[in-house]
């Protein structure tokens, strides 16, 4: 997904999935491949993915994708750079604007609100 990168608390796997442009059969794939993606699980067992998740993944997907590696290869990759600190999130851009600043903490206090919704069945 080109563009604009949006920053959340949490995604649930179809959204980190839609972020990231991949198959959430793919990803669980990956989950059983690549130790270094240990997603929380929320109370009722659904995948909950952090920043450090969808960084982990977005590197597995270039490692794969856009470089070429083997999973094989891809897994040795990535542990080397885990070990060093591990992929970096994309920069946040500040926010320009009151409005914009205001629609950023909108939305996280909806994110919170679900992440609560999800912790209570």
């Amino acid at each position: 997904m080109a563009g604009k990168v949006h920053k959340r608390l949490y995604y649930k796997i179809g959204e980190a999935c839609k972020e990231l442009d991949i198959a959430p059969y793919v990803l669980r794939y990956w989950e059983t491949e690549f130790a270094a993606l240990k997603p929380n699980k929320s109370r009722s067992g659904q995948r909950v993915y952090g920043e450090k998740e969808i960084a982990v993944i977005r590197r597995i997907k270039e490692l794969l994708y856009e470089e070429g590696y083997t999973i094989a290869g891809a897994k040795k990759k990535l542990d080397v750079e885990m070990a060093d600190g591990g992929p970096e999130s994309p920069p946040v851009q500040p926010a320009a604007s009151s409005d914009q600043l205001a629609e950023g903490l909108r939305r996280a206090l909806r994110e919170a609100r679900e992440i609560l919704a999800l912790l209570d069945p």
